[in-house]
């Protein structure tokens, strides 16, 4: 992480913890810009933008539609639908449409029966939209008659869930990384936004929950917390003390200096980058929104679901798409040598929350 002018630059450095007394066993707005329409076929290409076009369309759709994801073969935008009304408005939007069987309001009756009976730490739900179900994993934690109470609520939804393990457990990643430091704890942040005039940084909410005074390695003060959400949301804001003297804000990418202009809402299928003080930075894909995680310390619900590795350090690192912040790293489960699932606060809620901008 690079420290100057009294602010922190948003790095390859990921926020983490490592507080005295706090156990991290645990472990988704602004649309983007008008849809880019690829040349032959005119419909939605697989870019940074169609997150922005998946959520207006969502929004009109309503329960007509049960999600979106980008075709990997053809790289277009696919959004489901239950009606040839909804399919025409797919189709104007240059998204392609695709008729399923389970509205949103199917898919949302299903997880609220798994929320209210499948709660327990490490599982976690969301839908896959391609496949038309909800998938409810389950962390190699769930044993016993907490396995047996998972599978049976699994088993009341027929066809609507699909059941899969996973190796680890749900965990915030939070050990390590490039300092900043407040009481006991240790972290690092993601990415820098504003407020008018006034300049903080993003960080993950758990780390915000740690302490209130944010200081560098040195132990000068770069500023305090200004808002913090976790469980529920796993986001936080801190102000910086001083205006900084270099009011560019970007991440540093394998040593080159990458700019963030704007903020993006994830879509399935869409390839993104993370950035972490422990393993550097890796890309994956996108493969759920509206996730929910239980983790050891209480439920997080709104995440991006990605196979993004990542490990212990990382927590509340910048995940982005070009030149579009997109997440702040929560938790997950597996390392960079095994892989594993990562989850991700989307910024453009936490953005939202705070009446902030990425600058």
């Amino acid at each position: 992480m690079k420290i100057r002018s009294n602010r922190v630059r948003g790095t390859a450095a990921a926020v983490t913890v490592a507080a005295s007394g706090l156990v991290a066993t645990a472990l988704v707005a602004a649309p983007a810009a008008n849809a880019a329409l690829d040349a032959p076929t005119g419909r939605v290409a697989a870019r940074s933008d169609t997150g922005g076009v998946a959520a207006e369309l969502a929004q009109r759709l309503g329960d007509r539609s049960a999600g979106a994801y980008v075709d990997q073969a053809t790289k277009n935008l696919v959004v489901t639908v239950t009606d040839a009304k909804a399919a025409q408005a797919v189709r104007a939007a240059g998204a392609v449409p695709k008729s399923v069987a389970r509205s949103g309001a199917d898919l949302k009756k299903v997880m609220a029966a798994l929320k209210r009976d499948a709660t327990v730490p490490g599982t976690a739900w969301a839908v896959d939209p391609a496949a038309n179900q909800v998938v409810l994993t389950m962390d190699s934690t769930v044993k016993g008659a907490e396995l047996k109470k998972v599978r049976s609520a699994a088993g009341k939804q027929g066809a609507a869930v699909r059941t899969k393990r996973v190796a680890g457990q749900f965990r915030m990643f939070t050990a390590g990384g490039d300092p900043i430091y407040t009481g006991s704890a240790r972290c690092s942040l993601g990415f820098n936004v504003k407020k008018g005039s006034e300049f903080y940084f993003l960080t993950a909410g758990h780390c915000t929950e740690a302490g209130s005074t944010w200081t560098d390695e040195s132990g000068g003060t770069l500023g305090g917390n200004a808002g913090s959400s976790f469980p529920g949301n796993d986001y936080g804001i801190v102000k910086y003390d001083s205006t900084p003297e270099d009011t560019q804000g970007g991440v540093t990418v394998n040593g080159q200096f990458q700019d963030i202009t704007g903020a993006a809402d994830a879509t399935v299928g869409e390839t993104v980058t993370r950035s972490g003080s422990t393993t550097g930075v890796h890309d994956g894909q996108v493969t759920a929104l509206d996730q929910t995680v239980n983790y050891q310390e209480g439920s997080v619900s709104g995440l991006i679901q990605t196979t993004v590795c990542a490990e212990p350090g990382d927590s509340g690192g910048p995940l982005f798409a070009g030149s579009s912040a997109v997440g702040l790293t929560s938790g997950g489960s597996g390392d960079c040598s095994s892989g594993g699932v990562t989850f991700f606060q989307p910024v453009t809620e936490a953005l939202s929350a705070f009446g902030a901008e990425v600058y």
